[in-house]
């Protein structure tokens, strides 16, 4: 009889920047596999960034997509997603423009805006959540 050792799960591959390239799926494991393979301090970002949106939007969709963590409401599309970078992660509103205040980092694209949060930075999470509640409210992009 022979026994094989049970292999041990891959670690996901960290793409430039560091950001884990997980597959694109549905629901809450795979961006929790995504948080779990963010590098070293980002992944607290991560962990932050997640559970806070899932406090301020009740009945948040979840799905990796291109990489990145996105977050939406069922029927009204997409309102916020994150992504790694070597210095900092990236919060991206899909309708940002329309945020009261409006999220400091402009896009090429009028209605998108950013908020890049980098290792000593201190987040204002009640800004921050309002954020998520405004743009959960709105039309979001692509389909959720």
């Amino acid at each position: 009889m022979v026994i094989k050792a049970k292999k041990k799960p891959a670690k996901p591959v960290l793409l430039s920047g560091g950001n884990p390239q997980i597959a694109k799926a549905d629901g809450d494991a795979p961006v929790q596999a995504y948080i779990a393979a963010m590098p070293g301090w980002k992944r607290d970002v991560g962990r932050r960034l997640d559970a806070l949106v899932v406090r301020a939007v009740p009945g948040v969709q979840k799905a990796v997509k291109w990489n990145s963590p996105f977050y939406g409401m069922a029927g009204q599309g997409w309102f916020l997603s994150f992504h790694c970078f070597t210095r900092y992660v990236k919060v991206t509103f899909f309708r940002g423009a329309a945020l009261k205040p409006v999220p400091p980092g402009e896009s090429k694209h009028k209605d998108v805006r950013y908020l890049d949060i980098h290792e000593d930075d201190q987040v204002d999470e009640a800004r921050l959540a309002a954020w998520a509640k405004q743009a959960s409210r709105l039309p979001g992009w692509g389909g959720a």
